[in-house]
């Protein structure tokens, strides 16, 4: 997959896994995301609900973050695009990220049940580096 096509279909989905790592264990976890292509960055949101949210303490701690976007229809239609490159917190919260988020993240209904002002924080993943590939009946996404 070229590069353009890779970050359309960013563009395209909503949807990841989130990659993190701290002192040699692994974290993972299902995300939804915000690209902004201007940037070159990902937004998500973490969600906590206790004194300290575990998705907060391995990205403070991680060095370069991994997300997978993938999109599977059969064996021979699929298309993944991995994207690696620091996290860090985003002081400015909603403000940098907002227009991102708008356009193509997806918000789970527990979203409804945080409060904004003590749950919600926003992390910003840099794009330093960009691969996909495409299965032979997958068609392009770039334009």
């Amino acid at each position: 997959m070229e590069e353009t096509e890779a970050r359309a279909f960013l563009k395209e989905r909503g949807t990841g896994v989130l990659s993190l790592a701290r002192e040699g264990e692994a974290y993972g976890f299902p995300v939804s995301f915000g690209y902004d292509e201007d940037a070159d960055r990902i937004y998500f949101v973490f969600v906590g609900y206790g004194e300290e949210s575990r998705k907060e303490s391995f990205a403070g701690e991680t060095t370069r973050a991994s997300l997978c976007v993938y999109a599977a229809d059969s064996a021979r239609d699929w298309r993944s695009v991995v994207v690696d490159g620091a996290i860090d917190a985003v002081e400015d919260g909603w403000e940098d990220s907002r227009a991102a988020l708008e356009d193509n993240a997806w918000y789970p209904s527990l979203f409804s049940e945080a409060d904004p002002r003590r749950d919600l924080s926003v992390w910003g993943l840099n794009v330093e580096s960009i691969s996909g590939l495409r299965g032979p009946d997958a068609e392009s996404t770039s334009e």
